[in-house]
């Protein structure tokens, strides 16, 4: 991968508790290894503005985790995901996980998206490859066995 095609992360709010390293890494793993070295840019924001692109991009006017925005011409870069980092912290608190879990667990569900996936209308094809990935990558339980348990 060139030095101008690499996975990057934007922060737009303070993380306290989250290693910002550590999340920069687990990123990269996430290109390399289930994106096969294809990149993507994943900003962690806030709650507002997650519910202003959710409203925007698709409609809904509603708070929401995760959204991922695929690139119309991938050619190496598939597109951008958005986090928010409130939400991040009040699941990982939910689900008794550390910040950096739950990011990642948000970031692999956001990948899935920007890789053609849709747990909505795929008959179980994302939730297999989430949890494969999950497992694989040493996370817990993920979004989509959250919503079915």
């Amino acid at each position: 991968m060139s030095a101008e095609r690499r996975t990057s992360l934007i922060f737009h709010i303070a993380t306290p508790r989250l290693a910002r390293r550590e999340v920069r890494a687990f990123a990269g793993r996430l290109a390399s290894e289930v994106a096969g070295g294809r990149v993507f840019c994943c900003l962690i924001t806030s709650d507002d503005e997650l519910r202003r692109l959710n409203r925007d991009f698709r409609q809904k006017d509603a708070e929401t985790d995760v959204l991922a925005f695929p690139a119309a011409d991938p050619n190496g870069f598939l597109g951008e995901i958005a986090i928010s980092y409130p939400r991040a912290l009040e699941q990982a608190s939910d689900y008794r996980l550390d910040v950096q879990h739950e990011i990642g667990i948000l970031m692999l569900h956001g990948l899935l998206h920007l890789l053609g996936m849709d747990h909505e209308t795929d008959r179980g094809r994302m939730a297999l490859a989430e949890r494969k990935w999950r497992v694989a990558l040493g996370l817990p339980s993920g979004l989509i066995e959250r919503v079915r348990s």
